[in-house]
């Protein structure tokens, strides 16, 4: 799947989709993203960025193929 083309919100129901028993970590990063549609909004205080870049570093448990695309997918948009 092509990744490039979807808001952050929907990155974050494909993750709902695909991770079924999230790490508890990453869930209030995750709420978050259904907000957002790119990394430059704003979810109350934080930056679009900071929510994403901290739900990466707790996604660590989620593994997969799509798991794999998606995080490549928000740290390229990190990145940038």
């Amino acid at each position: 799947m092509d990744y490039k083309s979807l808001r952050v919100c929907e990155l974050a129901s494909e993750i709902s989709k695909d991770w079924k028993s999230p790490y508890f970590g990453a869930v209030p990063y995750l709420d978050a993203m259904f907000s957002l549609d790119s990394i430059e909004d704003k979810y109350i205080a934080d930056d679009g960025r900071s929510v994403v870049l901290y739900f990466l570093a707790n996604a660590q448990t989620w593994r997969g193929s799509v798991a794999r695309g998606v995080k490549a997918e928000l740290n390229r948009r990190c990145k940038t």
